[in-house]
């Protein structure tokens, strides 16, 4: 109940802010001479006329919007998010030099969940060259069921404590053809879990023994990547192709490798509805630390999962989304899609694919920008003590730009 007068009430707000940017565009203005002085705009009508003109075509070098609101999602509560969207050109005097994007997400919840996160692409003169980066901090009161299908599936594994993460990485890419970019990639992870809930608690005792609980790695390798998209925060048509190589190393032991492999399709279905297709993989060997396997869930693959309650040395996802315009700048998606993790001495097992689907509403925050509601849904899980009920993974996410 509490999440659909939560809905309700962020449908509401978007929905006014729509009027509001109909209204004022439909406006007939009419200019008379006259000595009247002019009332200086109170703070509801800018308020308002800010973002009636977030999404109109700007002359500004550095074009930024700021929106925040509520949101709900089954592992970090009820929160506020503050996102904004920036738009800018490398060389403005090049008409052809694609437009580069920035955002930033910030993120508290009642339960003490922190986030605060900056991810965009850089695109230098005619796409010759361009930088593709990301960084993020989290607090993050979590749970951990374990490794593998077998263990995440049993809600009486979950064990609580504080995670607390810093990433940083940047792709560094040069054009060799049309559409085709290799070059370096590096970063920085550090993640550390600490009040863990029990003595005998299942993450502490029978997974991890004398593991560290803090792991930090450097990572350098780098990325092939073919990309044809029309524009890269929200495509209409063209293809991403990318496989990225990269080596983990903490300098005091020994290393470890991941390869990510992702394909993404767009194209236009009918009228101003965009199928979009996602293929997402990661596949880690070594010694690799429980911090960074690849985990299931979050706010663009698998959304509705508890982000890591299923991880694994292995994982791969899919998924296809339908994205449709309502009504000027609403509009509304559905999606489905599945995904496996495997590896800790399990084959890839069929019988291990979890589903996902759900549906979300958009909101053309600035061009071809969206703030995005999403509600996701997955697999029920199972028990193995009956004191403890199973409960179906879903979630509701608040964001800007597309998942994929």
């Amino acid at each position: 109940m509490k999440f659909r007068v939560l809905f309700l009430l962020v449908v509401l707000v978007l929905f006014s802010a729509n009027i509001a940017s109909y209204a004022q565009d439909s406006t007939e203005v009419i200019t008379v001479q006259d000595t009247t002085t002019v009332k200086k705009a109170n703070f509801f009508t800018k308020f308002i006329k800010y973002f009636a003109d977030a999404n109109k075509p700007s002359n500004k070098k550095f074009n930024v919007s700021f929106i925040g609101g509520p949101h709900y999602a089954t592992d970090i509560g009820f929160g506020i998010g503050v996102v904004a969207s920036g738009l800018y050109s490398t060389n403005r005097k090049d008409s052809l030099t694609p437009i580069s994007n920035i955002a930033l997400q910030g993120d508290i919840t009642h339960i003490g969940f922190v986030l605060v996160g900056l991810r965009g692409n850089n695109i230098f003169t005619r796409a010759k060259w361009r930088i593709d980066y990301s960084t993020y901090f989290y607090l993050f009161p979590s749970a951990f069921w374990g490794l593998g299908y077998d263990m995440g599936n049993d809600q009486a594994n979950a064990t609580k404590f504080d995670r607390i993460q810093f990433f940083a990485k940047a792709d560094f890419l040069y054009k060799i053809a049309k559409n085709l970019y290799i070059g370096p990639t590096i970063g920085f992870d550090w993640a550390t879990g600490t009040n863990f809930q029990g003595k005998d608690s299942l993450l502490v005792n029978k997974l991890l023994g004398d593991k560290p609980r803090t792991t930090r790695a450097f990572h350098y390798g780098a990325t092939l990547s073919y990309d044809s998209r029309d524009f890269i925060p929200n495509p209409y048509k063209g293809i991403y192709l990318m496989l990225k190589q990269r080596n983990y190393t903490d300098f005091s032991s020994k290393p470890y490798f991941s390869t990510l492999v992702q394909f993404n399709f767009y194209q236009k279905v009918w009228r101003d509805c965009i199928l979009a297709y996602d293929l997402y993989g990661q596949f880690n060997y070594g010694a690799t630390p429980w911090t960074m396997m690849a985990p299931i869930g979050g706010s663009y693959r698998m959304r509705g999962y508890y982000e890591g309650r299923y991880r694994d040395d292995n994982m791969i996802t899919t998924q296809v989304e339908l994205r449709q315009r309502i009504w000027r700048r609403i509009g509304a998606v559905a999606w489905v899609g599945a995904g496996n993790v495997w590896g800790q001495g399990s084959d890839f097992s069929w019988s291990h694919t979890l589903p996902n689907y759900g549906v979300g509403l958009r909101w053309e925050f600035k061009k071809r920008v969206n703030v995005r509601l999403d509600y996701g849904f997955g697999k029920m899980p199972t028990t193995s003590d009956p004191a403890i009920k199973a409960k179906r993974s879903s979630a509701f996410i608040f964001g800007i730009n597309e998942a994929f």
